[in-house]
């Protein structure tokens, strides 16, 4: 499965691992997982580590277009780590489709996305 949930620090903080191509089927995992995260926990603050990322078949992204739109108010802080130029130029497409603070980290700064997805 091209998405992974990683562990979880005190419920607010959610990390997911994206790797391959997503597919329409995978929303059908990851959104009520998500949306059972928030019904606990309220905002959720979330890092996207996009290793091995490599977008969307078509139905996926009308399925993560949904989902955003669902999920606008959501999400609090939204930190992305990558490696690719691409991948930093989403923290700005990001931007319409939430309320989240969003920030791109390169790879090497995994650690200050969490550390900055942990601050009060």
């Amino acid at each position: 499965m091209p998405i992974k949930f990683e562990g979880e620090s005190e419920g607010k903080v959610l990390a997911i691992q994206v790797s391959g191509k997503l597919a329409k089927a995978d929303y059908v995992y990851f959104a009520p997982e998500f949306e059972r995260l928030v019904r606990l926990n309220g905002k959720m603050r979330v890092l996207f580590d996009l290793a091995g990322f490599h977008g969307w078949e078509a139905g996926a992204l009308w399925e993560d277009i949904k989902f955003d739109v669902k999920h606008f108010a959501d999400i609090e802080r939204l930190a992305l780590v990558g490696d690719k130029k691409w991948e930093h130029g989403m923290a700005t497409f990001c931007k319409p489709f939430t309320k989240a603070t969003i920030r791109y980290f390169d790879r090497a700064d995994a650690a200050k996305a969490r550390t900055w997805l942990d601050e009060a």
